[in-house]
């Protein structure tokens, strides 16, 4: 049986067509199919997604994690398909992609590649499904992969708290369970135990990978009777054991237990300060068409005059709220759906987390008390169809996983909107969510490195320092009871910048390929095209305010940073209303000025455009505010300091650009005090004097487009620039010989540890950096291979092509643990890798080169998915100020002119005597050493060299080193 879909998600006047075959394949097979045909990128590339309705819940109590590690293990090779690694090599050959993710009710495999391979790659997928090798004495390697996967997931606080909530769960549920697995429950305790963990491995395959408990989404532009025809004869196969799916319904209720309604305190690895209140209700998917927690988490985020975070925000107590179901497993399942309210909180805030709590429960009381609201329903329900109706395709891998996801959950006819829409206003349903978002139904999670010294409980799999006591008493007698509503709280008015006008403009000049100049002078210009193409009532307006003062010194760019957030903050409670009607903005600091960036429907954006110019314009900074962001920027600071991978980027750019400042020193800066009057001084002089440079692309006319610019100018009323500005940094020129970096991470007790390996090319132009391009195509399914599969380094291992203001290069970056391997160990591994690789080159067939080369073309040559994307390749091009819009179709005519002894040439120029060579290492903390979690990340700490590395020089002073380099020119890869 067939039918066919006709939706009205279309834009661009394009067919679009679904084909469900929900069909008795063969007597062994039993599978949901869900076929598009799409006019997109997908002219080259196509797209599949498979998911099984089983996930970490089924996990045996005997082996925590290890649907998850299947995830990882049936991608290593097959029957009719051996080689361990041979479908990642063929993907990576031929362009392409995949990926995987375990979550508790089900599992989605997902590969993108070359439409002209698309049936042999649909093949080699299926067999995964089908007769997956799962070898033997891959078991003890894979495991690494997924322990390296577990330690890169420790020091996040948000995975902490889901394992911490989750152990509050009834012991029997499968909640409570370690669903991400690692070496310990995956390797040493089976091992103890007598534990077959490959023949469990096989059972938990055979019994769970059934063709019954699977749905596929294929898009490509094959014909709808090719997809039919090549699906049934590739998954025909697929085994369906006809047993029962998993059923976990009847486990209700898991968190009604005593230990739920107390308020827990975490010591979390970030220096912030967060309350989450949290309430398990039965589980809400049944009521999609009504999403009653969408339009209570609608209501309980909203910004604007008379809401919780408009309030909390004016006694300067919090900074963000969040609230809602994230529709993850670990939110929403058969068993209960989680609704929580996160607010992150200043000093104060944390000081007064009770009052900011009773806030929240006397919102919710407005909300039981005033009941459902038929007015605010349809006008998130207008907002959403609109959105429906007139969005941009998302990125098309998203868009099939969520496909193959929602033919889980949903009847036939709402795959493509059950997760999106609002279909019927149901107040009943709404109000019996609400009525159970009482306090003391509610959980409270007080996140603070306050709480430091002061919690004696450990969380078993993550380690989490955390206490547990009963709410205070004089709270909980006032919750118990009927306490007074808050007269400031009140509903939202109506919203003024929900668009109605979706015309689509006709031009008032020629069409362009890419944007042209229509404004320039001395004080800006703009760059503009109408679109024509994807013909959505929508656009993008985006500038770029360049300022000589920002880069003066480390200070400065703090206080750019403090001005960006309190104007983001000033922002915040008018412009919400925008921002809900799917208008969007985005403030950013750049480093040679500010971004402005707004988008959404036409109507109304120069409306949304104009209020930030003018609070730009009218920029003021209460004492309050000011002290509060002076606070968190130390927090934002700290946090990013204490990641690795952002410790050694951080690291790498403080050695090769020139007159660069660390976040290390912007610290320093803010420890060091700033106050309100030197933030005025400085917004002041940054206004005083600037070249605002814009894009607008849309649906929009030139003359509309020229408006946006005259208003910047107009509004600002600043001088032209007394001196160029440049928007890129000078690069050194690094020795002929190989320089280590090494320093210690600033995450006290945090394993992980980072390496990469950089070799600069120098200032080169746009055929060197597409064969750059092209060299580190060629090398990702190696390395992959030899630092991840083969020997067990970290989950994260991958080559780079490095940009650097200009100056090309390339790079070998490996994510792993110190207390699996030291830094030097892994270098040695890399430098192996690469002269294997080196061997490799040597011996590349001229067809191998072609294959890669035309997988790269078609990458380039791929059409737009969407308007967005048009707009961020043309903006990379006005932001850097190089202007090479046809940047892809020369890169795409050097690639047809490029040899294979050109490639192999420039990988072994790199690797020869005098090559520019810098190793950055980031080597954990020794846990011994520290007395607080919290470590000192104001100085880096140089480390030595171990032997293994003893012929290398090492930089420990790095201003010192990079003072006796020459530095390049400023350098823009424009031909």
């Amino acid at each position: 049986s067939s039918f066919a879909l006709q939706s009205l998600y279309l834009h661009c006047l394009l067919h679009w067509f679904a084909l469900y075959l929900p069909c008795v394949l063969c007597c062994f097979t039993y599978l949901s199919f869900y076929m598009t045909y799409l006019y997109s990128c997908t002219l080259y590339f196509i797209i599949s997604a498979l998911c099984i309705g089983v996930g970490s819940f089924s996990d045996p109590n005997d082996l925590p994690g290890l649907a998850h590690f299947l995830e990882h293990m049936v991608f290593m090779g097959s029957e009719k398909y051996p080689s361990e690694n041979g479908f990642d090599a063929f993907l990576k050959k031929h362009g392409g992609s995949d990926n995987a993710s375990t979550d508790c009710e089900r599992t989605i495999f997902q590969f993108d590649v070359q439409r002209k391979r698309f049936k042999e790659a649909l093949d080699r997928w299926a067999q995964f499904f089908i007769c997956p090798l799962m070898i033997e004495d891959a078991i003890d390697r894979e495991v690494e992969a997924v322990d390296s996967e577990y330690q890169l997931a420790k020091p996040s606080d948000s995975h902490r708290k889901e394992m911490l909530f989750g152990s509050l769960a009834k012991p029997n549920h499968p909640m409570s369970k370690f669903c991400w697995g690692n070496a310990q429950t995956l390797k040493t305790e089976p091992k103890e135990k007598n534990i077959n963990v490959y023949k469990r491995l096989r059972e938990f395959w055979k019994r769970y990978y059934s063709a019954h408990y699977m749905t596929l989404a294929v898009q490509s532009k094959e014909s709808l009777d090719t997809l039919e025809e090549w699906v049934r004869e590739i998954f025909s196969q697929v085994p369906n054991n006809g047993k029962p799916k998993p059923d976990f319904s009847d486990q209700l209720s898991p968190f009604e237990t005593p230990a739920f309604n107390k308020l827990y305190r975490m010591v979390p690895v970030r220096k912030v300060h967060a309350l989450t209140i949290t309430w398990a209700l039965p589980p809400q998917e049944k009521h999609y068409r009504v999403k009653p927690l969408h339009y209570i988490a609608w209501l309980i985020g909203h910004e604007g005059t008379g809401s919780i975070l408009s309030m909390l925000r004016r006694k300067c107590w919090a900074l963000a709220l969040f609230g809602g179901n994230s529709e993850t497993g670990f939110d929403q399942n058969t068993t209960y759906s989680i609704f929580s309210i996160s607010i992150t909180l200043t000093d104060e805030g944390f000081q007064n987390f009770y009052e900011v709590a009773h806030l929240v429960f006397q919102y919710l009381k407005m909300l039981q008390t005033l009941g459902p609201q038929q007015r605010i329903y349809e006008e998130i329900q207008k907002i959403e169809a609109n959105e429906f109706h007139y969005q941009e395709q998302t990125d098309p891998i998203e868009y099939v996983e969520d496909i193959c996801e929602n033919m889980q959950l949903f009847p036939k006819e709402d795959f493509l909107t059950g997760d999106q829409l609002m279909f019927e206003f149901k107040p009943e349903v709404i109000s019996v969510a609400l009525k159970l978002l009482t306090p003391e139904k509610a959980n409270l999670l007080l996140l603070s490195p306050e709480h430091e010294g002061q919690c004696p409980l450990r969380e078993k799999w993550f380690g989490t320092q955390y206490s547990v006591e009963d709410i205070q008493q004089h709270w909980r007698e006032l919750w118990a009871g009927d306490f007074d509503l808050n007269p400031s709280l009140h509903l939202p008015a109506e919203n003024k910048f929900i668009a109605t006008d979706f015309t689509l403009k006709t031009s008032d000049c020629p069409d362009t390929e890419y944007p042209v100049r229509i404004m320039n002078n001395d004080r800006g210009c703009l760059w503009y095209k109408k679109d024509n193409k994807f013909k959505i009532p929508k656009a993008y307006v985006r500038f770029h305010l360049i300022s000589p003062v920002i880069q003066k010194s480390p200070k400065n760019l703090v206080l750019f940073d403090l001005f960006v957030n309190i104007l983001v903050h000033n922002l915040a409670e008018p412009a919400y209303e925008a921002d809900v009607a799917q208008l969007e903005y985005k403030l950013v600091a750049g480093e040679h000025g500010l971004v402005i960036k707004v988008k959404g429907f036409n109507h109304k954006l120069p409306l949304l455009f104009n209020l930030i110019v003018d609070y730009l314009a009218d920029f003021s900074a209460a004492p309050d505010v000011f002290s509060m962001f002076a606070e968190q920027l130390k927090k934002t600071y700290f946090n990013i300091l204490i990641k690795p991978e952002k410790l050694g980027k951080d690291v790498r750019l403080l050695i090769l650009e020139h007159s660069r400042w660390s976040t290390i020193q912007k610290y320093q800066a803010v420890l060091d005090g700033l106050s309100v009057d030197e933030l005025m001084e400085f917004v002041s002089s940054f206004k005083s004097e600037l070249y605002a440079e814009g894009l607008v692309q849309g649906n929009f006319t030139s003359t509309e487009s020229m408006g946006f610019l005259q208003y910047v100018t107009d509004k600002l009323q600043f001088k032209k620039l007394s001196v160029e500005v440049p928007v890129l940094f000078r690069v050194v020129e690094l020795p002929q010989k190989h320089h280590l970096c090494k320093v210690k991470s600033l995450n006290k007790g945090d394993a992980n540890s980072e390496v990469t390996v950089y070799y600069q090319s120098g200032p080169k132009n746009l055929r060197e950096h597409t064969l750059m391009e092209l060299l580190v195509m060629h090398m990702e399914e190696p390395c992959f291979d030899f630092l991840r599969t083969k020997e067990t380094l970290g989950y994260h291992v991958y080559p780079t092509c490095r940009n650097t203001s200009g100056v090309l290069g390339f790079s070998v970056t490996v994510e792993t643990q110190a207390t699996k391997f030291n830094t030097e160990l892994v270098e040695t591994k890399i430098e192996e890798f690469l002269v294997s690789f080196g061997e490799k080159m040597n011996s590349l067939s001229d067809e191998a080169f072609k294959t890669q080369v035309t997988a790269l073309v078609k990458l380039k040559g791929c059409e737009d998915t969407h308007l967005g994307e048009e707009v961020d390749r043309n903006w990379t091009e006005v932001v850097t100020q190089q202007f090479v819009f046809d940047r892809l179709s020369r890169e795409i005519d050097a690639l047809k002119l490029m040899t294979k002894a050109e490639l192999v040439n420039w990988f072994m120029g790199h690797r020869g005597e005098g090559n520019r060579k810098l190793s950055v290492h980031v080597q954990e903390e020794e846990e011994g050493s520290k007395m607080s979690l919290y470590g000192e990340v104001s100085k880096l700490t140089f480390l030595p060299a171990s032997t293994l590395l003893a012929s290398v020089t090492t930089i420990t002073d790095i201003q010192a080193f990079t003072s006796t380099l020459n530095l390049y020119p400023y350098h823009k890869i424009l031909k």
